[in-house]
Order: C-alpha cells, then structure tokens, then sequence
C-alpha cells in the first residue's frame, strides 16, 4: 500500500504537475460550466430571461455557504491526509478521511434543516426583490434538498485527488457536469419548468457524482478507504482538520457575505439590472478562479506529500512552477476580458440593457485579475503546508478588512457615479491583498522551508 503513493516523492516536479494538475483544471473548468451553466440556460429563456438569472444570482450566497462548508472539512483533511500519507503513517491517514466523512455527514443534514426553514428569509436580506424573490425560492427549495449530496461530492472528492489519483477525480466531476449540461434544457425548456427545473438538474447531476465518489472511496482501487470504524468523530482527529480548512472557508464563506454586501449596495444605487450584472461579473470571475485553484489543487498533493517527508527542494520547486503556470494563466484571461467583455456577458443574456450594461461595469470589476495568480499560488501553498494561522490571515485580510468596507466607501468617495465606485471596490481590494499576501509568504515560505531542512540536518547527524 505505502508504495502506491512513493511517485509523488520521486517523479519529476514538473511532469508530475502536468499529471496532477491538468486532471483537476479541467475538472475545475468542468465544474465551472457545472455552476455557470444553469445561469446561462436561465438568461435565454424567453420573457422573463433577465429576472430570472438576477433571482438565481441572489440564491448564490446560499449556495457559496453550502460549498465553504464542504471546503471547512475537506480543504484541512485532505492535506493533512497526504501528509500523514508522506510520513508513511497509512492508518493515520484513513483516520482523517473516516471522520471528515461522518463530520460532513452532520454537517449537510444540519444545512439542509436551516435552508428549507429559513429560505425566504436569507433570500430577502440578500437583495431580492418583490419582481425577483419567485424565481430565487423557486430554485433553492428544490436545491437545498440536494445539500448532502453536494458535500459529500465536493468533501471526499478532495481526498481522491490528494492521494493523486486526478484523473479520477475529474471524472467525478465530468460525470455530473454531463448530466446536467443535458438534463438543464430538457427540465427548462422542453418540460416547461423554468428555473425550478434548472435547480432539479443540479440536484441529479451531484447525485450522480456523489455516488461516484463515494463507490471509489469505499472500494479496492483507492489508496484510503473510508472504513465505518474510523468515522466516529473524534476531536483530535477532525479539529486539525478545521483548523487547516477554515482559511478556504472563510475565503469562500466571505464570497457569500460579500455577495450579499454588493447585492443590497447595487440594488440601492442601480436597480435590478445592477444587480443582474453582478450575477454575470461573479460568474465570469469563476473564469479564473476556478482553474487556478485546481492548480493549486495538483499542486497540493506534491508539497503536503514532500513536506510531510522532509523534501524541502522539491517542495521548492513545486511552488515557484505552480506560481509562474498560475500567472500566466491569470494574465492571458485578463487581456481576454479588457479586449473583449461583450463576448463574456453576451453568454450569459440576450438582453440588450443588461449586456451593454454589463460590458462596462466587468473591464472595471475584473482590473486586477491579472495579479490572482500570485494570490491563489500563494493561499494554496500555505494550505498545502499545514499553516492554518497564515491562510486566515489572508482570507480575512482580503475581504473583511478590505473589499468590504470599500463596498460601502467607495460610492461615497466617487459620488458623480455611484453605481461603478461599488464595482471599483474588487480591483483596488484585490491589489493591496496580493501585495500583503505577497510580502507574508516570502517570510513564512522561508520559516517553513527551513524547519523541515533543520529536521533533515538533525537526522543525518544523529
């Protein structure tokens, strides 16, 4: 068993991020059309095309919580996971993978319980208004009854592909991505259910998947099985698990509560039009960041394994080619955008108010995109190392201490328009975060490069 796992301490640096990391970008592009594809479905369907994907757009705060939760317990195990799994600690390694199952098992039946009951309630407070709060609970009640089949999709499939087996992660995510790319039109147009036929398709499609997952991980070809005996919960076990994973949680969780903030902002200042524009700009932004965190996400496995085995030039190395692939990728989508934004919103709507709307507010909203690949390279790194206390930094750094309060000033700062100084919040954000992120990795990268080479040195002498 322990030398299923031996390549990634062994193989090429730069062949094994091509093994691992085109698996799970293209999964992340998949999953991008998987997320977006509903909205693209629902912004053509004739008459009420614009409300209704401004009423889908409200309902992805609510969406974004049920992925952080997932993100909270995956995001820390499966590091820890590949960790153990470099250290030659297999048992070790099952134990974390058996309670984040059972942890993510509680946690979507407890989701579950609170969106059905307080639907409505969070869909108002989030920007809905009176022509668009139909369509928004039109999709989340049938969505929330589908919650525990996207935790468990999005948890354990993290610990597929931390054990490097890519690929079949990525088939997790391309067999749901496929249902749902030819159930959407079937429930939307030919059944005639509009936007709670799109909510339907969603829910089969990650059950689909999430049976997928869950037959592999229970099965004879993984290298950690999920085993009954290790799913009771146990506090030493999961606790360093949430530590770890609450950085990707609160970096995504923030998303929702900063999609809320631009929401009620926008609908103040533009309208219901301001705020399907924002629909489409935070589904183009998934442009970039869902293929940048599934480099991060090849890369993972490579540094958590290396670094669990004292291999500091490779875990070195790992992190400067993620960083240099990360960028280029970041800066090609950027010019793509500036040059020509009509192409990205004319996806999302044949509506000529909203497109021409649209069009002008992303070249503002997306101005810093090119630096993402820094962030991400960076964030990811330190989530792949163990280091829980800098990954929080940076995600609170980013949004709560900047993009938020800027979302409130900024209309303040630049009254002649009042509409586009809210936009202008995620450029400006962006830049200060990656230089403090920046600046925060060279010195822990540093800190962290050095203990695993002084315990190296410690063991040759001794």
């Amino acid at each position: 068993m322990e030398q299923k796992n031996e390549f990634l301490g062994t193989d090429p640096i730069g062949k094994l991020l091509v093994k691992l990391a085109v698996p799970t970008v293209t999964a992340q592009l998949i999953n991008m059309l998987y997320n977006i594809v509903d909205r693209i479905y629902i912004g053509h369907i004739p008459g009420d095309g614009a409300l209704a994907l401004t009423g889908v757009g409200i309902c992805m705060p609510l969406i974004m919580i049920v992925a952080a939760f997932a993100a909270l317990v995956s995001s820390g195990g499966a590091p820890r996971a590949s960790i153990f799994m470099g250290q030659k600690d297999i048992k070790a390694a099952e134990k974390t993978l058996g309670n984040c199952f059972g942890l993510q098992i509680i946690v979507s039946i407890v989701l579950t319980a609170v969106l059905l009951y307080w639907n409505e309630d969070f869909l108002m407070a989030f920007g809905a208004s009176e022509n668009t709060i139909g369509f928004a609970l039109s999709y989340m009640n049938i969505y929330a009854v589908g919650t525990i089949f996207v935790q468990l999709t999005l948890g354990m499939n993290a610990f597929i592909t931390a054990q490097g087996f890519a690929k079949t992660g990525m088939l997790s995510v391309v067999i749901g991505a496929v249902c749902n790319i030819v159930l959407d039109p079937i429930f939307i147009f030919v059944f005639g259910m509009g936007v709670r036929g799109a909510a339907l398709a969603t829910v089969l499609s990650q059950m689909v998947s999430c049976i997928w997952v869950l037959s592999f991980l229970f099965g004879k070809k993984t290298i950690l099985r999920i085993r009954l005996s290790n799913t009771l919960l146990q506090p030493s076990v999961f606790l360093p698990c949430l530590a770890l994973g609450s950085a990707t949680f609160i970096m995504q969780a923030s998303e929702s509560v900063i999609s809320v903030c631009f929401n009620s902002s926008l609908l103040k200042y533009g309208g219901d039009i301001a705020v399907g524009a924002m629909t489409i700009l935070t589904s183009v932004m998934q442009f970039a960041m869902l293929p940048l965190q599934g480099l991060g996400q090849g890369a993972q496995p490579i540094t958590s394994y290396n670094f669990g085995a004292h291999n500091s030039a490779r875990v070195k190395q790992t992190f400067w080619l993620l960083l240099r692939a990360s960028l280029t990728y970041s800066v090609i989508l950027w010019a793509c955008i500036m040059l020509f934004p009509q192409v990205f919103a004319g996806m999302f709507t044949a509506d000529a108010a909203l497109l021409e709307f649209t069009k002008s507010a992303l070249r503002i909203y997306a101005a810093s995109m090119f630096l993402f690949g820094i962030q991400i390279a960076c964030q990811m790194t330190f989530t792949a190392l163990g280091k829980a206390a800098s990954s929080i930094i940076v995600a609170i750094t980013r949004k709560f201490i900047l993009l938020l309060p800027l979302i409130y000033i900024m209309p303040h700062l630049l009254p002649d328009n009042p509409t586009r100084s809210v936009y202008m919040a995620e450029p400006i954000a962006d830049a200060i975060a990656v230089t403090f992120t920046a600046i925060l990795f060279f010195f822990q990268f540093r800190k962290a490069i050095a203990s695993i080479s002084d315990r190296t040195a410690d063991k040759t002498t001794t």
